[in-house]
């Protein structure tokens, strides 16, 4: 059953807004993702990928392309078909439409040195179900990193407990229609997911936006029974 703030709900809104979201990106419309998270992701990846990476969520592939600028070979999974087509026309990696479901059912039969996934990690029990199937995916040493809202700064005026919350495309373009919900971590909630699918944060960094000068978003990055090593606030 589809209710307003349900796992199907998000799958159901990005397939409504997938041509609004390809034209937004493309033409730099989202001004955080163009002043700071998008390099600090991408900075992020390079430091410690090897060669084979999986971008979890890749949506129209933006991210995949910048890393194969970079001499590393990428795999993209989406959901939503549309956004994987549009990333089959402009890009040179393999992109394939894949849930997160089907990766926790063992569907994708690959083992990456790095995994990312980029502010696509929106639901409960599809991204608790994703983390347990990570370590498997993750050649020995590999990395999985994720970038998310930060949940201090980006998480509203709401109380700072896990719950679903209402979705909003306020700061985004004309187009966007009937937004996707989201559920809402604590730092401490994102550690423990962590920590339950056998992975350590080894090192956090978190984004700061110089117009704002707020954190921007949070980025984890751990590894399969790692040591934490670093906690960053990149200027």
């Amino acid at each position: 059953m589809i209710t307003d703030l349900s796992e199907e709900k998000i799958i159901q809104s990005w397939n409504k807004n997938s041509a609004p979201w390809v034209q937004s990106v493309r033409e730099n419309r989202i001004e955080s993702r163009v002043l700071v998270t998008n390099q600090a992701i991408v900075e992020a990846v390079v430091s410690v990928a090897r060669e084979q990476v999986l971008d979890l969520g890749c949506g129209e592939g933006w991210l995949s392309r910048e890393l194969i600028k970079r001499k590393l070979s990428v795999m993209g999974v989406d959901a939503v078909p549309e956004l994987i087509e549009k990333a089959r026309l402009s890009g040179s990696s393999r992109f394939e439409v894949m849930s997160y479901e089907d990766i926790a059912n063992k569907k994708l039969e690959l083992t990456f040195d790095t995994l990312v996934c980029n502010f696509s990690l929106l639901g409960k029990k599809s991204v608790e179900d994703l983390f347990q199937a990570v370590p498997e995916l993750l050649n020995p040493g590999g990395y999985f990193i994720v970038q998310t809202i930060h949940p201090v700064f980006g998480g509203g005026t709401e109380d700072y407990t896990d719950g679903w919350r209402k979705g909003s495309w306020k700061g985004f373009a004309e187009g966007f229609t009937d937004p996707a919900p989201w559920y809402f971590r604590t730092l401490s909630s994102w550690f423990e997911l962590f920590r339950q699918s056998g992975l350590e944060v080894i090192e956090i960094q978190e984004p700061v936006n110089p117009v704002t000068k707020m954190a921007a978003s949070v980025i984890f990055i751990s590894r399969v029974g790692a040591e934490f090593t670093g906690y960053e606030i990149d200027q």
